[in-house]
């Protein structure tokens, strides 16, 4: 959390509008931090979106003349987003994933690893870790200020109120 990942995500779609290609965004419905029909980043920016409960729906939503095909927190679509992608791929669609690749406790999360390994391009972010200002590969889940144990639910949506960036010294899990 807090690389960058949806800036760079809606840095990406703003150049495909420019380029007057026709771009449609979707985000999961669980994800209801900021507006329902956009997705933000931490920093403020948006771009429109549409929340979808499952991925196997997104190909039915899609608009005849759609160019590039966005996903935004996808480690919270469900397994079938890897299908769907390679099928809008297939298509000749332009399609571009943004989220996080580990849980909080740094081990792969959802259908994003397998994404990772089918994707023709991959740019791993980072973000600056919270205790010592090195690069942060890893999310700290905060429950009163303390880690969150191993034990703990994986899904938790939340912001800076519950994480935390934090390189790999400094992230903790207790078991």
């Amino acid at each position: 959390m807090f690389s960058g990942k949806t800036d760079e995500l809606i840095r990406r779609l703003r150049r495909a509008t420019i380029a007057r290609q026709q771009v449609q965004v979707f985000k999961p419905q669980v994800d209801t931090r900021f507006r329902v029909d956009k997705v933000t980043s931490h920093a403020g920016g948006h771009f429109e979106a549409t929340p979808v409960g499952e991925a196997g729906k997104v190909p039915g939503l899609l608009a005849a003349g759609s160019t590039v095909v966005a996903f935004d927190e996808a480690q919270f679509f469900d397994p079938a987003i890897v299908e769907v992608c390679r099928e809008l791929a297939d298509r000749g669609l332009r399609v571009i994933v943004a989220g996080l690749d580990t849980d909080f406790r740094g081990d792969p999360f959802g259908p994003m690893p397998v994404l990772m390994a089918v994707a023709e391009r991959v740019d791993k972010l980072q973000a600056i870790c919270m205790v010592c200002g090195e690069p942060a590969t890893r999310t700290q889940r905060l429950i009163d200020g303390r880690p969150a144990r191993a034990a703990d639910p994986v899904i938790v949506v939340g912001a800076s109120e519950l994480y935390e960036a934090r390189c790999r010294g400094h992230h903790e899990v207790p078991r």
